[in-house]
């Protein structure tokens, strides 16, 4: 029996079909994946599902039952979405448990209770973390199965949505998180499982539905197909797997040198980056990649330790000298970090450069309208016009609006962090290929920090390895990928 149907589901937003008479069903006890490119359809089919959105044709069933007209059904559905959407102010225990009414506490809250509850769930989903502690405290690593736990709390749920759970998950975690799947899946529950990381697809799935350009294209059971085949499906053409987007143009001039830098979370950490060169930073979640790149852009204390950037002493602690210096540093929390959400893509663009945007009267319109123009036109956004709030792009469109800015304001190093999370595979060589023209044809160095063993191989010329804070090996990105996990893991 299907527990949750849908039938002839089509979506409107002004001048786009996000979805198109899609029809798709989940059964109990199955894995079902989702996936398909960057502004493919698959959230708005997400929200179609769970009541947030409701179509302009088609039918959604919930056990047989309409639930378009009987809104209480969509309480059968347990969705995590991909952002993490926790209280980082309230307790971890306090944020398993919201709504307390529904969880079981009534009236007056009992705060030990409450914590002791949470115990054997923070055991389950091997959380290691106090009841008591601040979510804001924890590691997002934490965060993320702390979300997935917050969802299961209530069992009467016969349909998990989990949304690229693993963006933010060690592959400790991402294990711990697969065999909790399974055990959902064992209890006769179904599970929608959305995510661009096809190794997790194939280890996960039992079945797979594609979708390209608001339409469902195929689905299959996951043993009848191979990656070949769902990246066909994905893209309507062929993408190379093994093609290489390393810098074929890196001089010998040392473009950045780091020596012995100390901060909160990095230890003597020395490194050389060189004109035109792809330098990757490979590290588990925690290693200290990312604070290394924000205490060199000045957002971090440096405690001691020495940078040089085109053979001037860096001023540190100062993120405006930073960028205007030309050391830009692109965040791994794209939407919380790296865009303004509510404002347009034009006013995204122009934020960055306003001086030069500036008239008599103001910001001159006619400059910013040209600028942002200029961006959608070069990155090859894909977007109806400059005016669309950023906010209702793909990911991937967003990352090349953010890497257009950068771009404005002409920087000599260019920080990617984490540049593909949650993006899919054909936008993912786009990116790729626009770091390699930017180091060859700009002369930029690049610095990419990855946790994608493949992402870092195909893309670096040279690869700096980290693991608790300390540099703890540097390889060429044709290394054994076991050197380098050996390394990573503090055992190299």
């Amino acid at each position: 029996m299907k527990v949750l149907e849908a039938t002839g589901i089509t979506k409107l937003f002004p001048g786009v079909v996000a979805l198109d008479s899609v029809d798709i069903s989940f059964e109990p006890g199955q894995i079902h994946a989702i996936i398909g490119e960057n502004g493919a359809g698959k959230s708005t089919l997400i929200k179609c599902l769970t009541g947030v959105y409701v179509p302009e044709e088609g039918s959604v069933e919930i056990n047989g039952q309409d639930a378009l007209k009987n809104k209480e059904l969509f309480d059968k559905i347990a969705y995590v979405p991909q952002e993490i959407d926790l209280f980082g102010y309230m307790s971890v225990a306090e944020n398993l448990f919201i709504p307390y009414e529904k969880s079981g506490f009534k009236g007056m809250v009992n705060q030990k209770a409450l914590e002791e509850a949470a115990r054997p769930l923070l055991a389950k989903f091997q959380i290691p973390v106090e009841p008591d502690e601040l979510v804001k405290d924890i590691s997002v690593s934490s965060q993320q199965l702390l979300q997935i736990a917050r969802a299961t709390v209530h069992e009467d749920y016969e349909v998990l949505m989990l949304d690229e759970p693993t963006t933010s998950l060690t592959t400790k975690d991402t294990q711990i998180l697969f065999d909790i799947v399974r055990q959902i899946k064992s209890q006769n529950k179904a599970v929608v499982f959305i995510s661009h990381k096809l190794e997790e697809i194939f280890a996960l799935s039992d079945v797979i539905t594609v979708f390209r350009n608001g339409k469902k294209v195929a689905y299959s059971e996951i043993g009848q197909v191979d990656i070949p085949w769902v990246i066909r499906q994905m893209t309507g053409r062929e993408v190379d797997q093994n093609q290489v987007f390393c810098s074929e143009k890196v001089t010998d001039e040392v473009l950045m040198e780091v020596n012995d830098l100390t901060g909160e979370r990095f230890t003597d950490v020395s490194f050389q980056l060189k004109r035109g060169e792809i330098l990757g930073f490979s590290g588990l979640v925690g290693a200290g990649r990312s604070e290394l790149m924000q205490a060199i852009l000045g957002y971090l204390p440096v405690y001691k330790g020495t940078v040089r950037i085109d053979g001037e002493n860096w001023k540190l602690g100062d993120p405006t000298f930073s960028v205007k210096h030309g050391y830009i540093y692109l965040p791994e929390e794209r939407k919380k970090q790296g865009i303004l959400p509510v404002l347009s893509i034009r006013e995204n663009i122009s934020v960055a450069v306003l001086d030069r945007l500036a008239s008599a009267t103001g910001i001159s319109r006619k400059k910013e309208d040209e600028l942002a123009q200029n961006v959608i036109d070069t990155y090859d956004v894909k977007t109806p016009d400059a005016e669309k709030e950023i906010q209702f792009l793909s990911g991937g469109n967003q990352q090349k609006v953010i890497i257009g800015r950068a771009m404005t304001c002409e920087p000599k190093v260019l920080v990617f962090d984490e540049p593909t999370k949650g993006i899919d595979v054909g936008t993912k060589a786009e990116i790729y290929r626009l770091m390699k023209e930017l180091a060859e044809q700009k002369g930029i160095g690049i610095i990419l920090i990855s946790s994608e063993m493949d992402e870092i191989r195909k893309c670096s010329n040279r690869i700096i390895a980290l693991y608790d804070g300390r540099k703890v090996g540097e390889f060429p990105a044709t290394a054994d990928k076991e050197e380098i996990l050996s390394a990573i893991i503090g055992v190299g």
